[in-house]
Order: C-alpha cells, then structure tokens, then sequence
C-alpha cells in the first residue's frame, strides 16, 4: 500500500487567514467585499458556459464567490467545502447577494443557493443533478487517491450531458524542469532573492497544502481513471513585464513554441465528459 493511501490534508490548515491572505485572488475578494472574480476564477468560470437554467456544483468553494457570481446571473448554485472557514465565508457571501437581489425587488423564492460542509470525497447530492461541477484550485490540495474518489462523485452527481471544469496550478513540469532555469537566469539578473530553491515557497503555506501537482499527462490519466473523455491544456497568467529585447524573445519561446512550452506554462485546465 502507498504511504499516502488514505491519508488526507487536516481542514485545520484552511484558516479565515489562509483564505484572505494565500489563498488565490483574495485581493480581489477584500478589495471588492466578494463581488469579483479574479482573473483565475473569472477565466476557469468562462470556461464552464453556463447558461439559464442550469444547475452548477463549486467543489472546494473557498470563500464564495463563484456562488455569487452565479446568484447575480439568476443560476442556481450549490457550494460544498471542508473547511469550517471556507462554509462560513460562503453563507457570508450568500446572505449579503441575498440581501443585495431584495433590495433590488428580486423574488427571492426564485433564488436558488447554498452552502454545506462536506468532504469532496462524499457529494450530498442525488445523482446526475448538475449540469456543470467546477473544481478550481482544489485538485493540488487532494492526495492522488483522495482525488480518484472525488472525481468518481462528480462524476455520479453529473448530468449525462454535464461538464467537469478544472483548473488546477501550479504545472508540475514548471515546477521540475523550467524553474530552476528561471531561477537561474533571474539570479543572474540580482533577483535571486524572489526565486526560492523550492518554487513553492514563493507561497509558504502551500508547502504545506499541495501535496498533487499536475501535469498534462497526469491530469488526464487521473481523468480517464475516473471515467471522463478529458481535454486537458495549459495557459500562464498575464505576464505583462518590461524587459530587453533578449528576455522577451526568450519569453516568447518558452511560452509560445511547443513542446518548449509545455514545460513553461503555469496553470492547468480541463474538461471532462461522461465517458459512456
């Protein structure tokens, strides 16, 4: 038996603090009191294409806001998380959208949400209910066979025709084959200091909590295994730097030619369908 079967990250780790201080797009969140998406969340939730009607699962859902921003498009939504913080961000989150839509003279019979607190491992929910089930940035946080038995809900809880949206960061092929070379280089360059040996400490809790880093190849493997057709691709945030004209050649390689790319790129996504 593998040393990490049936073990599991403590929901302790996943603080009020951990939310608004490491936790992916909490500048947004506090800047915007919970109305926007960050550009991760914004861009995974664009590529769910929710539409009227339907009915959406956010596994891991952290402080709400893709609960939110669902209210706000009249979609009914549902949010489930381990984390006793992470519940109690959400129905924040909740009850002032509830609050909002009123005072609007939005019916609120009409709308549709909530929250609970459960394992991704155990969906309370009946089967084939959803039409889409969004994982963002959770599948780091689940040990490979925690993440098979996740997936295996999700995929009962799907619709027939439903959707799996993942996104998940960061690349495991950065993290082992480009970033010592960026480190390298940007040591070189006197910024060495910003670039640890390991690549996550730059965030030091997540040397705690990632503990199932993908790749392409992993993510779609771990995919099929749990009965899904998978499209799995990568894509980097904005880079947006000043730099000399070597630098952004080199940066227009390492992000634009394959397989060059595939080792450099820092987020994954993807899709997965019933696999009937």
């Amino acid at each position: 038996m593998n040393d990490q079967d049936n073990k599991s990250l403590p929901s302790t780790l996943y603080t009020e603090e951990y939310f608004l201080t490491a936790c992916e797009g909490y500048d947004v969140f506090i800047e915007s009191e919970g109305v926007q998406l960050s550009r991760r969340l914004r861009d995974s939730f664009k590529m769910a294409e929710v539409t009227a009607g339907m009915r959406i699962l956010d596994v891991g859902c952290g402080r709400g806001e893709i609960i939110r921003h669902c209210m706000e498009m009249g979609i009914e939504a549902y949010g489930i998380d381990y984390a006793e913080a992470a519940m109690s961000m959400t129905q924040e989150v909740i009850t002032a959208e509830r609050a909002k839509l009123a005072a609007e003279g939005q019916d609120l019979t009409q709308v549709k949400a909530g929250v609970c607190r459960s394992d991704a491992k155990y969906l309370p929910f009946p089967t084939a209910y959803f039409d889409r089930v969004l994982m963002f940035d959770v599948v780091e946080h689940l040990y490979p066979w925690e993440l098979h038995e996740a997936m295996l809900e999700v995929r009962r809880v799907l619709k027939d025709d439903g959707r799996f949206i993942i996104h998940t960061a960061p690349n495991r092929w950065y993290d082992l084959y480009a970033y010592p070379w960026v480190r390298r280089v940007r040591t070189l360059l006197g910024d060495g200091d910003k670039y640890p040996k390991d690549p996550r400490a730059i965030t030091a809790v997540n040397l705690d909590v990632h503990v199932n880093e993908q790749d392409l190849r992993s993510m779609k493997k771990a995919l099929n295994a749990a009965g899904f057709k998978a499209t799995v691709w990568l894509d980097s945030p904005p880079q947006n730097r000043q730099e000399n004209a070597i630098m952004a050649g080199l940066r227009r390689i390492a992000f634009g030619v394959p397989p060059i790319r595939w080792f450099f790129e820092r987020e994954v996504f993807a899709i997965g369908q019933k696999d009937s």
